[in-house]
């Protein structure tokens, strides 16, 4: 712009030089024809051309009004470029963000996000800060923000390493050693598992189960006469402890399926030799109940060729023993045939390096706080070790064998009580020891992260199907509306929303009243386990919904209280203890409790509960039955009334319950008599054998001969629920 100026005044500076200049001559010029033609022109023209134009004035006005309009034009496309310099602000987006990170990737509160999705197909309610968002609504959040929307490649988190703690390789077989068979004991429900582990162990386990079934995985090491020892484990025969058969058949070496001699294969026989087959177990049949007049041990080893379990008899490589519990006939030679079959099975661990095993119960204890009864596989267990199990880890403060009696150290195949754990594994959970307690909290973390990246993928599948589902109803909705003009269909849509809104407060009336919240505990995991199976059966929610609000194990807390107060619930206990002010607690609240200690008992007292949540059934009850022999009416006024004779066949007519005539079997009508007469009296009950006349409440019924008039009467009872949890 400068130079442009300096070409410019130069340019003027010569162009007034040369007005200047001209300007002089002319009036030289003037003067010399001024005098020869002075009379000719008027005085004003003379001093026209004698005055000088202020040219430097006019010439210095025109130079500052250009300066003005150039610097003015070159700031035009200076602004202009600022302008376009500010552009809309770029937010970086990822595929399944959260509302949350959309927010802050916007530098906005959640709550603009909620407004900018306020009128679309997606549901508000339902969203939360941490639910994720898919492609189309965080589109639509940016565009109405005004902003313009970048996609990452993929979210920059920092990609975690690996953390987690896996089992050691194969060790070498020079360094291994013998070991004890762990041997499982399965079979249906009574017939006689328990009493035989009793004999063999020589206590009073049966005698101390209650209901005389056993809910608990129990693991014993017992030691014959031979020398020998055996790791036992008893498993429920009970059907609602599938899952604690299936984790005792998948820790164990040998099955010792028990069938009663009396009863034959039974359903949880099948399901035993099922759980053993899927772990590829060896099986030891043991049919029990010998010693009862009506045994049958033949018919129970063809019984099992049909689940191809073949005993040496029948040519196959099954073991079959006649036992008999209850008088420990023959327990010696079960004992032996199952030694027999460990020396084939040339069982052997590893004593040295990092313990290895298995959870088989957990639970808490009041003076020693969470407790794991497990079964060591590898490596010897000592005090201080420090494992992990699933989310949770231990540091050993203390070891015990199924008698309580205090161990200083567990090898393998031995079953041991732990205590240490900084909060309860679950049953089943594999048993690992590191470390330090830094490197078991690494772990930890490592997989409770792993937990979260799974849910996260499960949640961003859900949304995306219920997007789905929102948008489908989306466009149904747009098209419906899409020829009507525009009032009509406001009217139409608000109508709508009115309508689903009396319908969704409705449903939600209508839930309250046909819900069933339960909180459940027990004393160990596996019952909690077992328990929560049989919940996942139930199939009547369109009867009346089961809410499970929250399950543990160990007693019944304050907590716990608090939250059946909260969610208008039922708390069952299962084998635990309720405080005395608990008790009182729960009374003053009005919270119902309810204690079992067998595991359909339980079962039956919920099916009773929620049998109470359902709405009363009507049953009709007869009380009388008549027949029409004749037809006719009579004038009432100036209304001529059809009127009934009949005859009573059966019971007695009340006039003050309901009556239903039936032609051809079929039911045309219910209703109340108006008028019932025996003769011309009027009377309020007619018995079997008399004759009377009557009429209806619905006038433009007509009567014909061979009708039949039935009165009953209508009784309330209690519904039932149509669940059945298989057993």
């Amino acid at each position: 712009m400068n130079q442009k100026l300096l070409k410019l005044e130069n340019l003027l500076r010569f162009h007034t030089i040369y007005r200047q200049l001209h300007s002089l001559c002319q009036r030289r010029a003037l003067r010399q024809w001024s005098h020869g033609f002075s009379s000719a022109y008027p005085v004003w023209t003379a001093q026209l051309y004698a005055w000088p134009w202020p040219t430097e004035m006019l010439i210095g006005a025109a130079l500052s009004q250009y300066r003005f309009l150039v610097t003015k034009k070159e700031e035009r496309p200076r602004k202009s470029q600022l302008s376009s310099t500010k552009s809309k602000k770029v937010v970086e987006v990822w595929i399944g963000m959260t509302v949350e990170e959309l927010a802050r990737a916007m530098e906005k509160n959640t709550d603009y996000i909620y407004e900018a999705l306020l009128n679309t197909a997606i549901d508000i309610d339902s969203l939360e800060a941490d639910s994720h968002l898919d492609e189309v609504w965080i589109k639509e959040v940016i565009m109405k923000a005004g902003m313009k929307l970048k996609w990452s490649k993929l979210k920059q988190d920092k990609v975690k390493k690996n953390k987690d703690a896996v089992r050691r390789p194969q060790a070498d077989p020079a360094l291994l050693t013998p070991r004890s068979p762990i041997v499982t004991i399965m079979g249906h429900v009574d017939h006689g598992k328990t009493t035989l582990l009793d004999k063999l162990r020589k206590t009073q386990v049966a005698a101390m189960e209650v209901g005389g079934i056993t809910q608990h995985i129990g693991a014993f090491l017992v030691s014959l006469p031979s020398g020998e020892k055996i790791t036992f484990l008893d498993t429920p025969g009970h059907a609602a402890f599938s899952a604690m058969r299936a984790r005792g058949a998948q820790v164990t070496d040998i099955v010792i399926l028990v069938v009663a001699a009396d009863d034959g294969v039974m359903k949880q026989t099948v399901e035993s030799i099922q759980h053993a087959k899927d772990a590829q177990v060896p099986i030891v049949l043991a049919i029990n109940k010998c010693d009862k007049a009506e045994a049958d041990p033949e018919r129970v080893k063809k019984e099992l060729l049909a689940y191809d379990v073949v005993c040496e008899d029948y040519g196959g490589d099954v073991q079959a023993v006649p036992v008999s519990a209850l008088t420990g006939n023959n327990l010696m030679a079960l004992a032996e045939a199952t030694i027999a079959l460990a020396e084939i099975l040339e069982l052997k661990a590893d004593p040295n390096g990092p313990v290895e095993g298995t959870v088989i119960e957990s639970f808490t204890d009041k003076g020693r706080g969470p407790v794991t009864t497990a079964i060591i596989q590898r490596g010897t267990l000592r005090k201080g070790c420090v494992l992990v199990a699933g989310n949770c880890w231990a540091k050993v403060r203390s070891m015990f064998d199924e008698n309580g009696k205090t161990i200083h150290e567990a090898h393998p195949s031995m079953p041991v009580g732990i205590t240490g754990w900084r909060d309860l594994p679950s049953a089943g959970e594999e048993i690992l020891e590191v470390e330090s307690e830094p490197r078991a909290r690494e772990v930890v973390d490592w997989r409770k992260y792993e937990q979260e990246q799974e849910k996260g993928k499960e949640d961003v599948k859900i949304i995306e199907e219920k997007r789905k589902e929102h948008q489908e109803a989306y466009q149904k909705a747009r098209e419906k509306y899409s020829n009507v003009q525009w009032k009509k269909r406001s009217l139409l849509r608000y109508l709508e929303i009115k309508e689903q809104t009396s319908l969704k407060r409705k449903e939600e009336m209508e839930r309250d009243s046909n819900v069933l919240p339960v909180i459940i505990k027990g004393d160990v995991d596996g019952s909690v386990e077992a328990i929560l199976n049989i919940i996942d059966t139930y199939d009547a929610s369109h009867e009346c919904e089961l809410e499970l609000v929250h399950f543990g194990v160990g007693d019944i807390s304050a907590n716990d209280v608090n939250l059946a107060e909260t969610f208008n619930g039922v708390i069952y206990g299962f084998n635990v203890n309720v405080g005395k002010v608990i008790q009182e607690s729960a009374a003053k609240k009005g919270v119902k409790m309810k204690l079992h200690k067998i595991i359909y008992r339980l079962v039956e007292d919920l099916q009773e509960e929620l049998s109470s949540r359902l709405p009363c059934a009507v049953e009709e009850h007869p009380v009388g039955e008549a027949s029409i022999l004749a037809t006719f009416s009579i004038t009432e006024g100036k209304k001529k009334v059809p009127v009934a004779g009949c005859r009573v066949q059966k019971g007695q007519l009340e006039k003050q319950k309901k009556f239903k005539l039936t032609r051809d079997g079929h039911v045309i009508w219910k209703g109340s008599l108006t008028s019932l007469k025996h003769h011309k009296d009027d009377i309020s009950i007619v018995k079997t054998g008399m004759d009377c006349g009557l009429s209806l409440d619905e006038e433009n019924m007509e009567f014909k001969v061979g009708d039949r008039i039935v009165c009953y009467e209508e009784k309330q009872i209690q519904a039932k629920t149509s669940w059945d949890p298989g057993f």
